[in-house]
């Protein structure tokens, strides 16, 4: 999930914020090379010249080259992870503190990115396992809040399968989202995910 949690406080020091920016860049030009030429024809070293970077920095922040592209996939998880813990106590399940995020448009050319990413995950399996490890992760973070909420035991097995439902609803969302977002008529990434966890909603009270 991709976009900018409203509500977020402070800011990180100078030198993380401008690591941070560094790899979302990098992040960015590699899935340009990876759109334009395919998985398979890029190197890292095309990525770090593109990036602007040496090939030692690349591979200071990245395991792989198909790992280059984890800040785009990652970064609307955190923001969302940070948001809800500092709101913990406002609204009641995970998924109607979800509901309540805003989400502003000014990140609107990186969601188009994202999309094009979503798209390439699809067809090129390098891709889609950082995509799927992405997601492996934040399962772990969304079972930590629900355990923390609920006073249950992160490995029971109630919170585990909640966890689970709501991060599955969560990458379904945003892989509907992108397959549609080339569209005129397609809904927004925000719409597309409180649409999806109003059907976790629905279930859970039928």
């Amino acid at each position: 999930m991709a976009g900018r949690a409203g509500g977020a406080t402070g800011r990180p020091p100078l030198t993380e914020r401008r690591r941070a920016e560094t790899r979302m860049e990098i992040a960015e030009e590699a899935v340009r090379l990876f759109a334009a030429k395919g998985v398979a024809a890029v190197t890292a070293e095309d990525i770090a010249s593109a990036s602007g970077v040496s090939t030692r920095t690349l591979w200071r922040y990245f395991r792989s080259k198909e790992e280059c592209v984890r800040p785009l996939l990652t970064t609307g998880l955190e923001l969302l992870t940070e948001h809800l813990r500092e709101g913990r106590d406002e609204h009641g399940s995970l998924a109607e503190a979800i509901l309540s995020v805003r989400y502003d448009d000014d990140a609107t050319p990186r969601l188009r990115t994202l999309g094009d990413l979503l798209l390439l995950c699809r067809d090129e399996p390098g891709l889609r396992a950082v995509w799927l490890e992405a997601h492996y992760d934040a399962e772990a973070t969304f079972a930590e809040m629900i355990a923390d909420r609920t006073g249950r035991p992160v490995g029971d097995l109630a919170v585990r399968v909640e966890a689970g439902v709501l991060n599955t609803a969560l990458r379904v969302a945003v892989e509907e989202w992108a397959l549609r977002s080339d569209t005129a008529a397609g809904p927004s990434l925000a719409e597309t995910v409180r649409r999806a966890l109003r059907m976790v909603e629905a279930v859970e009270q039928g």
